[in-house]
């Protein structure tokens, strides 16, 4: 069996560098999608999505500080499911209401450029393009 997702989105903030208790490397990072569209009445709207997405190993050291806040970004991974509930994880909020995260084991990481560093990720930079988390190769 296969399952595989696509998100395109920007970064809600710097991501963040961890280390697990046998010396990996963990990227901690989330992303925004927008959607927009048109109600019935023909007003426009606007639907965000948060991914909480998790990179792992070299692919994580080599995109440490490239992934900012406000890059756009095309991550590639797996869905990973709340064991309790086989779904995203759900949280009851402090106003009450009810929340839920959807969380991603990234795969695949590809820079699109328009970050807070006015563009330098755009083709024909010498950042990388793509970091593969079960590639062992740094591509740069």
């Amino acid at each position: 069996m296969y399952q595989q997702m696509v998100v395109i989105g920007r970064l809600g903030r710097d991501a963040e560098m961890k280390f697990m208790p046998s010396g990996e490397a963990t990227l901690q990072f989330s992303i925004a999608s927008d959607r927009v569209y048109s109600d019935k009445t023909g007003a426009r709207m606007k639907e965000t999505t948060w991914f909480r997405c998790q990179l792992f190993g070299k692919g994580a050291q080599a995109l440490n500080e490239y992934l900012t806040k406000g890059t756009m970004v095309l991550v590639e991974g797996r869905l990973r499911i709340d064991t309790k509930t086989g779904g995203p994880n759900i949280w009851k909020r402090q106003d009450g209401t009810y929340a839920a995260s959807f969380e991603l084991v990234v795969g695949t990481v590809r820079l699109l450029g328009g970050g807070s560093r006015d563009g330098q990720h755009e083709a024909g930079n010498t950042s990388p393009a793509i970091v593969g988390a079960a590639n062992d190769d740094i591509p740069f």
